[in-house]
């Protein structure tokens, strides 16, 4: 394990500051066009950009990966995102934004997909999941430590738009100078929606579900903040509570989840989120915003992760590859939906509306799981659930050892 670290240092190093970026170029956005004079709708169309560009770039990057290799696309698309975080520093006008986020749509899941392969071509089985352990550990941090920086005084945004192109073009120098040869990468097949909605209707809903509200959390809540009279620091540290949150409950909820029917743990953790988002709504827990929101998302954030265990636990080995790649589609699909929607809503309505619409989103996410549940029964071998993140990075299927 430890040779493994070792091995890949730069990889880990290399991802950590492409996350603290992404993070930091993500809330930044947010507060940024909040002060400047966007309005709600304004700021969610030009943050649904990214993950219409993560659909488009689902399909191109590994394509551009099998033709030119890892290091080539790699510093590709790494320049492209820091000439997308500088665009955004000479311009003030929305559609300008709105075209540099479906650029750094395009390009942030391309890098990730480098990285992952190229991690899972080292790991091997022994130590494979230790090493995706510290892997969850450095993305979720990165993504947390990112948000934490939007929230610096930063009257003009030169000196973070800055920052963030910094960090994109450093995280290509420990790649390029470790000795560390790139693997061998061959483009997985995909697996269509509606194949897999057949296999496993709880998995493709559930994500589509889940990605409404991890768009709500990562785009909206930081306006919630504004909304109700926090500074810049303040708002971004509900975001930085909610990722923190998210990744400390995504063990323990997935270790229930290995022992018990998922879909039950699903619903169990959908109907705790709604009731806080209602506590939240009606001003029962206004005294604790804090700590009320990092249990909602600590609720809501490891869902994904049980959308796609539930998935693989109904799949064949060759089917878990094509199946990861569709459930990031499913989940994009829903992150677009949900930054053109939770932003709308918390203008028009106000911070009650934004909460109401998390109760509404996870109490359709608790009838789907209860009604398959009633429908079908839970199988009776499992796999082992995965970590993942759903701050943009998705670890696809080949990081699955039964997809060998």
């Amino acid at each position: 394990m430890l040779r493994a670290l070792n091995d890949n240092w730069a990889l880990f190093l290399g991802i950590l500051l492409l996350m603290i970026s992404n993070g930091l170029l993500a809330t930044l956005l947010t507060i940024r066009g909040a002060a400047i004079g966007f309005s709600e709708v304004t700021i969610g169309i030009m943050q649904a950009g990214y993950p219409f560009g993560a659909l488009l770039g689902a399909v191109a990057a590994p394509r551009l990966i099998k033709k030119v290799g890892h290091i080539r696309s790699f510093g590709a698309l790494a320049s492209l995102c820091s000439i997308s975080a500088i665009v955004h520093l000479l311009t003030d006008d929305p559609t300008s934004w709105s075209l540099m986020r479906v650029l750094a749509g395009f390009c942030y899941p391309g890098l990730y997909v480098i990285s992952e392969s190229w991690l899972n071509a080292k790991a091997e089985n022994s130590y494979r999941a230790s090493l995706l352990s510290v892997y969850f550990v450095v993305i979720s941090a990165g993504g947390s430590v990112g948000a934490a920086l939007a929230g610096i005084d930063d009257a003009t945004g030169v000196f973070l738009f800055g920052l963030t192109s910094i960090l994109i073009s450093v995280s290509l120098v420990p790649i390029l100078i470790s000795g560390n040869r790139a693997p061998n990468y061959s483009a997985p097949e995909r697996l269509p929606i509606p194949e897999l909605l057949r296999i496993s209707p709880m998995a493709v809903i559930g994500a589509i579900l889940n990605g409404i509200l991890v768009a709500g959390i990562f785009i909206a809540l930081p306006l919630f903040g504004l909304a109700l009279g926090m500074d810049a620091t303040g708002a971004t540290s509900l975001l930085v509570v909610a990722t923190l949150a998210g990744a400390i409950f995504q063990f323990p909820i997935g270790w229930l989840s290995d022992r018990l029917d998922r879909r039950i743990v699903v619903s169990g953790a959908s109907a705790v989120a709604a009731v806080i988002a209602m506590g939240l709504a009606t001003d029962l827990l206004n005294g604790s915003v804090h700590l009320s929101v990092g249990l909602m998302a600590g609720m809501v954030l490891p869902i994904y992760s049980l959308c796609v265990a539930h998935a693989n636990d109904h799949l064949s080995p060759a089917q878990i590859v094509p199946a990861s790649g569709t459930l990031v589609l499913a989940l994009n699909i829903g992150i677009l939906v949900g930054a053109l929607t939770g932003p709308a809503i918390l203008g028009g309505i106000g911070p009650p509306g934004l909460m109401v619409y998390f109760a509404v989103v996870s109490g359709l996410t608790l009838f789907v799981a209860i009604f398959r549940v009633a429908r079908k029964d839970a199988p009776k071998k499992t796999r082992t659930i995965q970590a993942l993140s759903s701050q943009g990075v998705q670890m696809t299927g080949e990081l699955h050892p039964e997809a060998e």
